[in-house]
């Protein structure tokens, strides 16, 4: 065990935040912390790094265990340029380097003072092998590969930290911590500043970091990627989920049906014996009288469920845009653009129709939000033309929120723009978007960023628009707001192009995706898994294409008696494999049948009622249960892999 918080509990003046919250983590885990904003996931890393104190509780962390922290807003402050600023990461490394360097024109010096040299050398191998052990001969090349997987080019390496923006900042921050290799790294919002090219290169390094990473994010594809554990922060109490993101929406689910199972079988005991106790008591005799309080005292002992907090984040409303538009929506055509002599993109062409939902991505600085600002007349192409088609009414998603009044509540803010929609209209589509009750009394500059996202939305559908522009639409929202704004667009049977970089989102909405590139335009019929699939086949063609151009090279200089007989060796290694292959696939196909008929089994005795209404044996058979569907998972993975 690398880390264990015990009873970790905080309150601030109004509420508290974390009541009583428990885990531990052992040396290489990876987890994520996740919860609604505000549930309280940056105050337990504060108090994990000493930053804030727990009003009780513990946090137990060896004394020689170096922690990172990445905190959302980190900044660099330094007057020294990125690579410099980097190389204090291995000041120790330098150190070695430089007495390595010492050593060596000393040598140079004692030609005639053998044993003073033998000394020396003795000395300096001993040094170099310490050297060799801490990877000094490649320090250089860590940094340059960190720094180039985080977006910088090697041009930037000499740009003062000064002088850098906020989240080119962040980024540095981010790749002076992972080159410190700290036992424990805890990163809150690492993506945030991040393309998707960047994202895909930090999965990887924390995939293969040695040490315990702890992960807060809204990315949900980063950390299906990476994490083996999920704790969820949730009405100020902590949950564990031993696997990726996926596997905790889904277990969380199982957990929610079961809470809800044994609490309404509860509340029909509980109004069962209420009725009998009435029954009793109204026949007015002392001995039915006794016997219903005696039923009362055992309702008194009973030891309460409380009723399951279910967060309403599905929208099942059919959102349709008031005009219809043609069945061609837009058609951009070798379209170019430059700006002081860079170059962005050429000869652009492509088509969008009616009720597709189209992801643009690509690199930072490809020009994705320039070619938006062309397509909304906000900026003219150099080259090339944008034809929108008939009764097409484009609708801006403005991240950034300026179209929102903060002086006015929710109520004021959709009557202002529609001012003929009467109030009871309102409220439901507010409340389709999730805004019930007094919440649409709340004023504007009092809503989180989520709460804002799904305001606009809103506006938006109620707008004439039918081609909705939306550009980053799930930046700085939490995971539930995600998930709502995923929903409304599914739901939309208009038009929809969109820039992102949460694949997760692209693949929950994208029919098609665009990927811009500085050479071309790439199309793909499909979401983001079919991007990486069609990319991993193109590279599986090209090393193809490789390998028979290098065996065609040496069959060539391979006289013909030894190729006929490599051809029978290999035909007799291919019929063995082929066996081994298929012995294999039968055993797994065995397996998996078997733990089939185990998960039946299970799922069938938490239907009996001596099951569901015992908790103790319920959790029991859902453990058992969870252990099974996760050796089916291996082994349907392995199955698929020997399929090929």
């Amino acid at each position: 065990m690398i880390l264990s918080c015990k009873n970790i509990c905080k309150a601030f003046v109004t509420h508290t935040v974390l009541d009583n919250v428990n885990f531990w983590l052992e040396k290489g885990d990876k987890a994520a912390i996740v919860g609604i904003n505000g549930a309280g996931k940056s105050t337990l890393f504060k108090i994990i790094t000493n930053e804030l104190e727990a009003d009780s509780g513990q946090v137990i962390i060896n004394s020689l265990t170096k922690l990172g922290y990445l905190s959302q807003n980190s900044t660099l402050s330094s007057e020294k340029t990125i690579y410099d600023e980097m190389l204090l990461t291995c000041k120790e490394i330098i150190q070695m380097e430089n007495t390595l360097r010492e050593y060596e024109v000393k040598m140079s010096k004692l030609d005639n003072d053998s044993e003073a040299l033998d000394s020396l050398m003795k000395s300096y191998s001993n040094l170099q092998h310490t050297f060799e052990l801490n990877n000094g001969y490649s320090y250089k090349s860590n940094i340059k590969g960190v720094l180039k997987g985080l977006g910088f080019n090697e041009e930037d390496f000499t740009a003062n930290i000064s002088t850098l923006s906020g989240g080119q900042k962040t980024r540095v921050a981010l790749a002076k911590i992972l080159l410190e290799k700290p036992d424990i790294l805890l990163l809150d919002e690492p993506t945030n500043h991040l393309d998707i090219k960047a994202c895909e290169w930090l999965e990887g390094f924390l995939c293969n970091y040695q040490g315990t990473v702890i992960i807060i994010s809204h990315d949900r594809y980063f950390l299906d990627k990476i994490v083996n554990k999920v704790i969820e922060i949730e009405n100020t109490q902590s949950h564990i989920y031993n696997g990726n993101y996926s596997f905790y929406i889904k277990h969380k689910a199982m957990n929610q049906d079961i809470e809800i199972k044994h609490y309404v079988e509860q509340q029909k005991e509980i109004k069962r014996q209420e009725e009998v106790i009435r029954e009793l008591r109204s026949h007015g005799r002392d001995k039915l009288i006794k016997r219903a309080q005696s039923r009362e005292k055992q309702l008194q002992k009973i030891n309460m469920i409380d009723k399951p907090t279910l967060i309403n984040d599905k929208m099942n409303l059919k959102l349709s845009p008031r005009v219809i538009s043609g069945n061609d929506v837009l058609t951009a055509t070798d379209v170019s653009k430059s700006f002081d002599n860079k170059h962005l993109f050429s000869n652009l062409n492509f088509q969008i129709k009616r009720g597709e939902k189209v992801a643009l991505i690509g690199d930072n600085g490809t020009g994705k939000t320039t070619l938006f600002r062309i397509i909304s007349n906000g900026l003219t192409g150099d080259t090339g033309t944008i034809s929108l088609g008939a009764k097409v009414n484009t609708g801006y998603y403005d991240q950034e929120h300026t179209t929102l009044n903060g002086d006015n509540d929710l109520i004021e803010e959709i009557s202002d723009a529609y001012p003929n929609m009467n109030t009871g209209h309102i409220r439901n589509t507010l409340a389709a978007f999730l805004f019930t009750g007094d919440d649409v009394f709340k004023k504007i500059s009092s809503l989180s960023g989520g709460e804002k996202g799904r305001l606009i939305l809103a506006k938006l559908m109620l707008s004439n628009a039918n081609f909705l522009l939306l550009d980053e639409p799930t930046n700085h929202l939490d995971i539930i707001s995600k998930e709502i704004l995923e929903s409304a667009i599914k739901n939309y049977t208009g038009t929809v192009l969109f820039i992102s970089h949460d694949r997760y989102f692209i693949n929950k909405i994208a029919t098609r995706v665009l990927e811009l590139t500085p050479n071309k335009l790439n199309n793909y019929l499909g979401n983001y898994s079919y991007v990486i699939e069609k990319k991993q086949e193109e590279e599986k063609q090209r090393l193809l294409e490789l390998e028979n151009s290098i065996n065609n090279k040496k069959q060539e200089d391979t006289p013909i008696a030894t190729s006929n007989k490599q051809d029978w060796l290999k035909s007799k290694d291919e019929q063995a494999n082929k066996r081994k292959l298929n012995n294999q696939i039968k055993k797994i196909e065995t397996d998996i049948h078997e733990i089939e008929n185990n998960i039946k089994t299970i799922d069938e005795k938490l239907c009996l009622e001596e099951i569901y209404t015992n908790a103790e044996k319920a959790e029991t058979l859902l453990n058992e249960k969870t252990h099974y569907e996760n050796e089916l998972e291996n082994l349907y993975e392995k199955w698929e892999e020997l399929l090929g």
